[in-house]
């Protein structure tokens, strides 16, 4: 910001005009895709709110888990201070999503103070907010402890993925301990100042809130039936869990596998390759043609063009040139990046004598020069054979073409660049007394120059370097002409025991590894993810390269390729902290497996969601997931816990499981829907970052309605199981069975 502020301030002294264009800006993305993901967080905020009135049914109901979100998240903020953790795109995503989940335990609050005045009528507030306090603070802190076990170990990551999941894992953990915190505190005071028993009135919205309530106790009715045919039929309860667990595995297999979704970030690199021996004056007019074509293009704003310079490795020669695409803002445009590099490729076909690619800039700035695969062919082999793997590269690059995954296939190794090869007479070179080394570093200084010297005068430092004239430098033959001084003194021209020779070789030498390497650039083909484009390369490269020559990868694909089935062993990580701190909160090994078990349904739902919506599974659906098992999680403890107290005071365990299904299957689609309802915004969303927005938001709301519609009726069976196998067991001796948390109020 400042420095575009004091453009905007030299900018009054330019002379007439004269413009400037800044024409690399990551700051542009950063800033749009953060006002978009705020404008989000709003929308979420009021289709929470909306929800929770429609369930609730007034507004004093509605203004306390409504007031819980903005003390919750102003908590959040201190926390990611402490942690020196800044607003971003990833947090912010992680606050989006807290809306939704930090109403939860005050919903279920309030939803419970409800209960209990309907239940018994002569209750005052106060005495009914004291009563459901000792009723249901175990399953509020059961709750918060699950959803931030969730959270823990993800935190620890290391890499680019780690920084994701750290900054997520952080704010989303620290939001819920604190909106975990204000339910038991803040939530009861609210409650007591703010609620009224319901009086009845007759006017026309509590008409509709009468007849949405009829119609949600006629749904708890059925939903009650249901469960007396299914809640004992253990064998149905496995048979629909295997059902969805070998749906996920089916689904997982034709999901396509990402690691950060590449976005429509304003911006594309356009990267020339003239024939070698071409003049910089050559490959300049064909960037102006580009340039040229470009700006007909409805989108693009600006272009700069660079003859001399490629963007990808940063080298440097005659034959290579790069143009900085601009295009307009995204809610001035229509296209998207993928339309108008489509468009552009249209165009580069009419530009004769030139290779052209178009790439995005990186996913994640640093992590490469461009968007797409960096991949590198090396050469293995113990003789270094620079043309071998021109050939071998060739041969490679044609295959790539022909499959369907990848486009945008580029490498700028080549071994024909037009090249004067220097041959030195030694014999000659002894009989003259010149010293070969003393020659060539001669030649250098020449040709190339040296830094000799420095002064300082009128208070200003000089440097002083040593170089030919160029009117002695102008021709190749002009080397031979120069002079270099013999161990006797004498000055004996380069023509006595050099000459020069025509012939063809490589631009520049590229190692990888201290392996001889040709850098390959390429992208996924529309339609198709990164992981799916990394595994065709894979396949080619085992069938078309010859032994000693393998590749490697660098940029975000090293890290994609390298950290394989990580996700896999994230989610086990996250399971096994889940199962720890329930059997800590259950004093049981049996009965967690009743929640931990119930998360296959949302798991499904949630790769359904991306399948359906032609997304990936990438670094933001994983965050989802670890998300998905704490909020799928809660479901279930909400039931559990409350079949558990249902027992403990003397029910069978099927009528525990019956009654917590039915007290729980309000505050459960309740907090359920909240939550999905703020997932919509993200899953609608467009413009700068919204891959990434529906990705996370399409994942969520998936689990999060498959998990929630199914999970309500094989949460009760799975409790039926495991308290039955635990019935009679406990883990320690005579202890005393109730919890300190919800010791009864004398």
């Amino acid at each position: 910001k400042e420095v575009k502020a004091k453009m905007e301030e030299l900018k009054k002294q330019f002379p007439p005009g004269m413009e400037y264009e800044i024409s690399y800006d990551v700051s542009n993305f950063l800033d749009a895709s953060i006002e978009e993901v705020i404008h989000t967080l709003r929308d979420a905020f009021i289709l929470v709110a909306l929800v929770v009135f429609l369930f609730l049914g007034d507004w004093r109901s509605t203004l306390i888990p409504t007031l819980a979100v903005p003390v919750s998240l102003i908590g959040t903020f201190f926390v990611m201070q402490a942690f020196d953790i800044n607003i971003n795109l990833i947090t912010l995503f992680a606050l989006v999503l807290a809306i939704g989940i930090v109403v939860d335990d005050a919903i279920v609050v309030v939803e419970a103070v409800h209960a209990k005045l309907e239940e018994e009528p002569n209750l005052s507030v106060y005495d009914a907010v004291k009563k459901v306090l000792n009723e249901i603070s175990g399953a509020i802190i059961a709750i918060t402890l699950l959803m931030t076990s969730v959270f823990v170990p993800v935190s620890f990551m290391s890499g680019p993925v780690g920084i994701f999941y750290r900054q997520f894992s952080i704010t989303m953990a620290s939001a819920i301990v604190i909106s975990g915190i204000v339910a038991l505190t803040l939530t009861p005071v609210l409650c007591a100042m703010i609620l009224r028993k319901h009086k009845h009135k007759k006017n026309l919205f509590d008409r509709a809130i009468g007849k949405f309530n009829d119609l949600f106790e006629f749904g708890t009715n059925r939903y009650m039936a249901l469960l007396k045919h299914v809640v004992n039929r253990r064998v149905l309860t496995w048979c629909v869990l295997l059902v969805f667990s070998i749906g996920i595995f089916f689904i997982n297999r034709e999901l396509p596998a990402g690691f950060v979704p590449a976005e429509d970030q304003g911006m594309i690199y356009a990267v020339i390759q003239t024939p070698p021996g071409s003049t910089l004056e050559r490959t300049y007019a064909v960037s102006r043609q580009l340039q040229d074509a470009a700006l007909k293009i409805e989108g693009v704003k600006s272009v700069s063009s660079l003859a001399g310079y490629e963007i990808l490795t940063q080298g440097r020669g005659s034959n290579s040139g790069t143009c900085l695409i601009n295009l307009a803002p995204w809610h001035e445009r229509k296209a998207t990046v993928r339309d108008i590099i489509h468009e552009l490729e249209k165009k580069a076909k009419n530009i004769p004598g030139a290779a052209i690619e178009f790439f995005d800039p990186p996913a994640v700035p640093g992590y490469g020069a461009a968007g797409g695969l960096t991949l590198q062919l090396l050469d293995k082999n113990t003789k270094i054979d620079y043309k071998g793997l021109d050939e071998v590269t060739t041969k490679f690059l044609d295959a790539l073409k022909k499959r369907k995954e990848i486009s945008s296939l580029f490498s700028f190794y080549r071994t024909d660049y037009p090249q004067y090869e220097l041959e030195i007479d030694n014999k000659a070179a002894m009989q003259k007394g010149v010293s070969i080394g003393k020659a060539m570093d001669n030649l250098a200084i020449m040709v190339g120059s040296t830094y000799d010297i420095g002064f300082i005068k009128f208070g200003r430092f000089f440097k002083v370097f040593v170089q030919a004239d160029p009117s002695f430098r102008r021709l190749p033959t002009d080397l031979l002409n120069f002079y270099v001084k013999s161990e006797e003194g004498e000055m004996v021209p380069y023509s006595a025991f050099m000459r020069l020779k025509k012939m063809q070789g490589i631009y520049e030498i590229n190692r990888y590894n201290m392996y001889s390497t040709a850098t390959i650039q390429c992208a996924p083909a529309k339609g198709y993810s990164s992981g799916e484009a990394i595994e065709a390369i894979r396949q080619t490269a085992a069938e078309v390269l010859p032994a000693g020559y393998d590749i490697d990868w660098a940029g975000l694909a090293k890290d994609e390729t390298t950290r394989g089935n990580e996700a896999i062993y994230i989610f086990a990580i996250v399971l096994v902290f889940v199962y720890l701190v329930l059997s800590a909160q259950y004093e049981s090994f049996i009965i967690p497996f009743a929640v931990v078990l119930s998360l296959p349904v949302g798991v499904f739902g949630s790769f359904f969601f991306l399948k359906l919506f032609g997304l990936s599974n990438d670094v933001y659906a994983q965050v989802a997931l670890v998300m998905l098992v704490g909020l799928l999680g809660k479901n279930a403890v909400l039931i559990v816990e409350f079949a558990i107290q249902k027992h403990q005071e003397g029910a069978s365990i099927l009528e525990s499981a019956m009654e917590g299904a039915k007290v729980r299957f309000r505050p459960i689609l309740m907090t359920s829907f909240a939550f999905i309802a703020g997932l919509i915004p993200l899953v609608i969303a467009s413009g700068p970052g919204a891959i990434g927005n529906r990705t996370i938001g399409a994942a969520a709301m998936g689990g999060m309605l498959f998990g929630t519609v199914f999970g309500v009726i094989i949460i009760p069976g799975l409790y039926y199981i495991f308290a039955k196998i635990n019935e009679g067991r406990t883990l320690i001796k005579d202890e005393h069975k109730e919890p300190l948390s919800e010791e009864e109020h004398q």
